[in-house]
């Protein structure tokens, strides 16, 4: 039988389903207490009294209620709490091993060191906080002195819009230096979508569980997409027998992962052309007046620029040639959608965790405008931000007000990227390819972007040209390996932090964790060293932080939720939010004091507001024209800005639109231009993303070893999925090993031949090659990220992660 298109779905429906539902994986754990009893640090609990605590787990975005067990002071369980509206009892496979986060000593930092060998061998001897505080004072006061406080730069990988980021920038302000650097993240995306369409700064909000057509373009919903307990729930819950056959979910990607082989319609596409897809189907929406027509003609605009575009160039027949799907595919799923009661088009590939591509984003978007979506039951919610305190301004002195005019190292805020943030691609190129050090001092929190970062290892490579390095992690992660000093954070279990609406939730949501042992070792909470760091350094800097402790600067925040009058500090459990909130327009608050506030939420957890207002298209939008704009005025703007006269088509090549300037303000596809001949790489490598194994800043608890198949991980070799056709022709078998080359770089893997692998690409899973952490995770497997083409997200200057040309050579 030929191995075309159609026949590689139908032979995939039944084996990567049947492969699945076996009870294979679920075995695998069942020895795990038994094996994890020989490791030394697994703390044995003395005989007590049972107590638990409640707490909310902040290992990544999430913000998944947990209830700890403890025996006495020391903690033995994490288990999901059924009194937390995000996740009813729910919670991810890292969440439940977050323990062996908490007490092995080998990934964690027990107190503050300075580095004694070279740089990335992990030497380091122990020092007092007193010497740490001065070693770091010391350096960033001389900077100061010299007036040069831009050769300070900071990278944080903690939430966006959390308090701790907003003191991390905020030291920045106050030292003098605008360097202030984030990772990567779905978050930068999401927002950007939401401003130039909507001109809304509140997060992308997912009414999923209202939902009868879900339509997934790359999101792992059951792969750890948004907060992994709430999926887990909602996918329960559309399988069960009452719901079955009045809930359909298909997932759009190049491979069969977990989520494409659950869902009702997988949609193989070839990788990186999503947006190809929700193009041709919105060319049948419109033409066959599929839209919602009083939402489209009174509440949107642009629409007819963007139309004629979409009519012109992106018909099925046009879209099949850029996705590999049928022409026919594409007109039945755009039917199936459109005529759906409440669907709604999720984007953001993955965990949801890495950036994703804006115009991609935007053309997703745009499918769920065309529904008339927006605001509507089941759909995408529009919100304003949580309503959090004010912090107070920055007090600036000449050098710190001098220091933050100077440009950017990344160029985000320019003309040609003017809506971007923070560009950690083009910091690391021009840290690297600078002749004197740009950075003399970098300041880590909350993140490891040696080994996160998608730039095929640009980062590590900068890291050579920054003299002084500056961990505050509470791991010893990868990007700590090539510290000079650490001041190592608390771990989530022994501090109080908060979640910021955890991804893709829709309703607003504030969630604060507590401590629920005391510290194990001499860490101290990151909020904290940052404000006696302050105090140290004295001046205009210690009075830009006048808190006497971070506890108090999470209240002065959390202030603002107590004036708006609105929320509750309680959930009872009895209903779910995304079903009272159907009937609510409001809610009255069920505390009188801020005082009564503030301790129900440090007992509970959580703030939240179970109440909307559906509809309500007339007032929502904050555009320029007050609608949801198709034709972003906010590109029109930054587009006009950087054209220049005559030259309009190269300036745009600038900006990495090839396009051209008519589609550049609208959603549309955009191919990413390479810079080196394609034939000599003739394949794709696509990264990809297991629930059970963490792939941010974090490690795999180590006991999550055990569930990984020997096609995953084997020893030290991690696996690259291949589909056998593909393989054949390159001479390739099962179990070979083979370098992955990439211009950046290559990598080792073996392969594993996978017929849910589209042909012609390569998949390989994130998570694996750490060089920090313990003997468990350390020199295990190979980083995808090491290789990754350093290319541009058109417009938006963030990394296109999600496909890199590569070329397979055997060992």
């Amino acid at each position: 039988m030929e191995l075309n298109r159609r026949n590689f779905i139908s032979l995939m429906v039944g084996g990567v389903a049947g492969l699945h539902i076996t009870p294979l994986p679920w075995k695998l754990t069942d020895d795990i207490a038994i094996w994890t009893q020989n490791w030394p640090w697994v703390p044995v609990p003395p005989v007590g009294a049972f107590n638990k605590v409640k707490s909310v787990c902040t290992l990544c975005p999430g913000g998944c209620g947990i209830e700890v067990r403890r025996v006495d002071e020391r903690a033995v369980k994490i288990e999901g709490r059924t009194d937390f509206p995000v996740n009813p009892g729910g919670i991810c496979p890292v969440g439940m091993g977050g323990l062996q986060l908490l007490y092995n000593e080998d990934i964690r930092f027990t107190r503050p060191m300075k580095r004694v060998g070279p740089r990335g061998s992990g030497q380091f001897a122990d020092i007092s906080w007193k010497e740490a505080l001065g070693l770091l004072g010391e350096r960033l006061s001389g900077l100061r002195k010299a007036g040069t406080p831009e050769a300070i730069a900071a990278i944080d990988g903690n939430p966006c819009r959390s308090t701790i980021s907003t003191l991390i920038e905020r030291l920045l302000k106050a030292l003098g230096s605008p360097n202030y650097l984030r990772t990567p993240s779905v978050e930068d995306t999401y927002s950007l979508v939401n401003l130039i369409m909507q001109g809304t700064e509140g997060p992308m909000a997912y009414d999923i569980e209202n939902s009868d057509f879900i339509l997934s373009f790359g999101s792992g919903l059951i792969d750890g997409w948004g907060s992994p307990g709430r999926m887990i729930n909602a996918w329960g819950m559309w399988r069960e027998p009452e719901m079955r056959g009045k809930v359909k979910v298909v997932q759009v990607e190049p491979r069969a992962s977990n989520t494409a082989s659950k869902a009702d319609q997988w949609i193989p596409v070839l990788p990186g052309t999503e947006a190809a897809l929700a193009l041709g189907m919105a060319h049948v929406i419109i033409k066959e007046g599929l839209y919602n027509r009083e939402f489209v003609n009174g509440f949107t605009s642009g629409f007819g620029e963007w139309s004629s575009l979409v009519m012109k160039q992106y018909s099925p027949t046009q879209s099949a040639k850029i996705t590999g799907c049928q022409a026919d595919e594409i007109t039945a799923l755009a039917r199936a959608f459109a005529k759906s009661k409440a669907p709604v088009a999720l984007c953001g590939r993955g965990k949801g965790t890495l950036n994703g591509s804006l115009y991609e984003f935007m053309c997703i978007q745009s499918l769920n405008a065309l529904t008339g979506g927006l605001n509507r039951i089941g759909g995408v919610l529009v919100h304003e931000p949580l309503p959090l305190g004010p912090l107070p301004e920055v007090t600036f002195d000449e050098v710190s007000r001098a220091g933050i005019q100077k440009a950017r190292l990344d160029q985000a805020g320019t003309p040609r990227f003017p809506y971007a943030q923070s560009l950690t691609s083009l910091f690391s190129k021009a840290v690297f390819e600078g002749k004197e050090p740009a950075v003399d001092t970098l300041l880590v929190f909350g993140g490891n972007p040696v080994h996160t970062l998608p730039d095929g290892g640009l980062f590590r490579k900068a890291l050579r040209n920054i003299p002084f390095v500056v961990s505050f992690s509470a791991f010893r992660d990868d990007t700590a390996m090539f510290a000079d000093l650490i001041l190592p954070d608390h771990s989530y279990l022994e501090k109080m932090d908060e979640s910021i609406w955890p991804a893709g939730i829709q309703y607003p949501l504030y969630a604060l964790s507590r401590p629920v042992v005391k510290p194990l070792y001499d860490t101290q909470h990151c909020g904290d060293t940052i404000l006696h760091l302050a105090k140290q350094m004295g001046g205009s800097i210690a009075a830009s932080f006048p808190w006497k402790g971070y506890e108090e600067i999470l209240k002065q925040r959390v202030k603002g939720l107590f004036d708006s009058a609105k929320g509750l500090v309680t959930y009872k459990g009895t209903n779910p939010v995304w079903k009272t909130m159907q009937k609510t327009q409001e809610v009255t608050p069920d505390y009188k004091s801020f005082d009564e506030m503030w301790n129900k939420l440090k007992s509970g957890g959580l703030w939240f507001r179970p109440a909307h207002s559906y509809g309500r298209w007339d007032t929502i939008f904050k555009t320029a024209t007050g609608k949801f704009e198709f034709l972003s005025s906010r590109l029109q703007l930054a587009v006009q800005s950087y054209l220049r006269q005559n030259q309009a088509d190269i300036a745009l090549a600038g900006m990495g639109i090839g396009a051209g300037a008519d589609a550049a303000c609208l959603p549309h596809y955009e191919e990413v231009k390479q810079a080196f001949n394609a034939k000599d790489y003739p394949l794709t490598m696509v990264p990809y993303e297991i629930i059970n194994i963490a792939s941010g800043w974090i490690a795999s608890p180590p006991h999550l070893n055990k569930t990984i198949f020997d096609d995953q991980l084997l020893k030290e070799d991690s696996f690259a999925e291949i589909n056998p056709k593909t393989a054949s022709q390159l001479g390739l078998k099962e179990g070979d090993l083979v370098f992955i080359e990439s211009p950046a770089g290559r990598i080792q893997v073996r392969i594993n031949l996978f017929d849910g692998a589209m042909p012609g690409a390569v998949f390989v899973p994130l998570g694996f090659g750490h060089i920090g952490y313990d003997e468990f995770t350390k020199g295990k497997g190979a980083n995808p990220n090491y290789i990754i083409s350093p290319q541009m997200d058109p417009l938006s200057g963030q990394p296109v992660w999600w496909k890199t040309p590569v070329k397979i050579i055997k060992v």
